[in-house]
């Protein structure tokens, strides 16, 4: 009998056992399903005056700009780096490009990639949950660092083809939370030119037959709206003309995106971000860290906060991105270790630090209460685009001033070979007289002192340099300091060039 009695209490307790464990993985579950799901869009080379929610009339973006009328649209988010590899390394790691490794292109002989120690942002995702996929341009590396459950393949120029084949994991993944990194190839360079053009534009990606299931929606070129760091002439308005008709089907591709999620009928249970790498494939913004180059649209449509406004001039950056959605997430702590400690015995990797907070931070808090205190200045720490690119610069700014520190400054600015090529750049070198370029003259372009300082009221163009002038050496030398200090928090291995040289 009580031997009987034994065997019945053993029984009881481990029915009891797999009770609690069968409960504690249905609470998990729960808890796993009332996290969001995240999409994370981003373009290749859009100019923030490129959208008809941020004022263009001229070009058409009607997903997009239905897109920020639902969510937020900011208006003063900056990349910190205006070079793809590198600014897309910084959107997935919370890291500026100087810290994680990841200085310039990873492609072919340019072979630079992020410290293999880093935990990037899907890899995170998914350690708490989430089922992570990417689709279009990768274009940084190495994939261990930023390794993605699934890698869709799709034509980065076809955001059509890129939602259709989204489609699959969206519907298959819509119990559990997933985070989808949405990534094309428009609107870049690329493509050839367009030859039996005058002024031969070059293609951004169209095509004469156009795309499966895109309907190709041309701007003559009398039509665009030439921004005023561009020169407003024909040439630069045939290259606008090619470069419209791409950023509309990239937008093409939103649109179908979202259909794809109402149809799965999480569209309200799923955060939407998009943004841009870097400024616009043309010279003066792309490579450059002047404003062209720097800022750029960011739209985030989130249903789980209620909406307090329709912007915000809070000054983010893509260090900001990372802790933002992992914010969203519900896994975002201030503190969280990002990439390593060495192991017990081993020293760490010569020139390498140990990072154990982001180097951004989430503003997840400014969108649900439209405050931007604390948001007044950001940075941007700029190295290589290509490796025979070498021009550091680095950006303190605030709301009243930008200073550029142009480390290499005794060097021509190098240029992207098809941004020289460029139809609106051979256009300025062919005319005679006094040359400008928009607002700034062609010989300060290509040749640059040390600092730049810009009163950003005064001056939004940056065209009239005011660090040599003696009546702003105090607002100089404030800026330096912030400059300094943001080198030194961030680990910036340039920051030694202050005292060193």
């Amino acid at each position: 009998m009580k031997n009987s009695f034994l065997f019945l209490t053993i029984i009881l307790m481990l029915f009891s056992c797999d009770k609690k464990k069968e409960e504690a993985k249905n609470l998990e579950k729960t808890k796993q399903n009332d996290k969001p799901n995240i999409i994370l869009i981003v373009s290749d080379d859009h100019g923030t005056d490129d959208l008809g929610c941020y004022g263009n009339t001229a070009i058409q973006t009607p997903h997009l700009d239905k897109l920020a009328s639902e969510g937020v649209r900011f208006t003063k988010a900056y990349c910190t780096t205006a070079s793809c590899s590198a600014s897309r390394s910084v959107i997935l790691t919370g890291l500026y490009n100087h810290a994680n490794g990841q200085f310039g292109h990873v492609h072919g002989y340019n072979h630079f990639s992020a410290f293999d120690k880093i935990k990037s942002l899907p890899v995170i995702l998914n350690e708490h949950g989430y089922k992570t996929a990417r689709i279009g341009k990768y274009h940084i590396g190495p994939e261990k660092v930023f390794q993605f459950d699934e890698a869709l393949k799709a034509s980065s120029r076809n955001s059509i083809e890129m939602a259709d084949i989204s489609n699959k994991f969206i519907t298959e993944n819509k119990e559990n939370p997933f985070f989808l990194y949405f990534c094309t190839s428009d609107p870049h360079r690329g493509g050839g030119k367009l030859t039996e053009s005058e002024y031969q534009p070059d293609r951004f990606g169209n095509k004469d037959e156009g795309y499966e299931g895109v309907k190709r929606v041309l701007t003559p070129a009398l039509d665009v709206s030439v921004p005023e760091y561009l020169p407003d002439n024909s040439a630069s308005r045939s290259e606008l003309s090619q470069y419209y008709e791409s950023v509309n089907r990239m937008d093409q591709g939103v649109g179908k995106l979202v259909q794809h999620l109402k149809d799965a009928k999480i569209y309200d249970n799923t955060i939407i971000i998009y943004i841009s790498d870097n400024g616009i494939a043309f010279p003066g913004a792309k490579t450059n860290l002047y404003d062209p180059g720097m800022r750029l649209p960011c739209i985030i449509r989130n249903p789980l906060i209620p909406k307090v406004a329709e912007t915000s001039d809070a000054m983010v950056n893509w260090a900001d991105l990372t802790p933002t959605i992992l914010d969203f997430a519900g896994i975002y702590k201030p503190n969280m270790l990002l990439d390593y400690i060495p192991e017990k015995g081993k020293s760490e990797p010569k020139g390498l630090g140990v990072f154990k907070d982001f180097q951004g931070r989430s503003f997840k808090e400014v969108m649900q209460t439209g405050d931007t205190k604390g948001w007044d200045e950001t940075y941007a720490s700029h190295t290589f685009h290509e490796i025979t690119m070498y021009y550091p610069m680095r950006v303190a700014m605030d709301r009243k001033h930008k200073l550029i520190w142009n480390i290499a400054h005794g060097l021509e600015y190098p240029f992207a070979s098809d941004l020289w090529a460029s139809a609106t750049w051979q256009s300025v070198l062919s005319e005679t007289g006094e040359q400008l370029y928009g607002a700034r003259p062609v010989k300060s372009y290509l040749n640059r002192p040390e600092f730049e300082l810009f009163d950003l009221q005064a001056d939004p163009l940056e065209a009239k340099n005011l660090a040599y002038n003696p009546e702003y050496k105090d607002v100089l030398d404030g800026m330096k300091a912030k400059m300094k200090a943001f080198q030194k928090n961030t680990k910036d291995p340039w920051h030694v060039k202050w005292t060193h040289e």
